[in-house]
């Protein structure tokens, strides 16, 4: 059964302001986020239990895919047949977003 994709309203806050800031600061590469991440969604629709299972969450079935390239996670959660992306975090915060 093919699952589909659903970014949550933070989650596609977080995106943008990540692809804002990395177009404005690294012109190298300014489309790297949007290509990472677009890479790491069709890999999750394709096989979802790649990523690491995240504890100490209030949700259920969370896991998060880091992105070495950009240095965030996805973290993201399979509900009935939907992939659903709940945050895009970068690596160098200490903490998880809360979940």
């Amino acid at each position: 059964m093919a699952l589909s994709l659903r970014i949550t309203g933070g989650a596609a806050a977080e995106i943008g302001r990540a692809d804002a800031w990395w177009r404005e600061n690294r012109p190298a590469a300014p489309l790297a986020v949007r290509e990472d991440l677009r890479g790491a969604f069709g890999l999750l629709l394709r096989q979802p239990g790649v990523g690491v299972k995240v504890a100490n969450t209030k949700l259920s079935g969370v896991r998060r895919l880091h992105l070495g390239r950009v240095r965030y996670f996805v973290y993201y959660r399979v509900k009935d047949n939907e992939l659903v992306v709940l945050s895009v975090w970068h690596a160098s915060r200490r903490k998880q977003p809360s979940l």
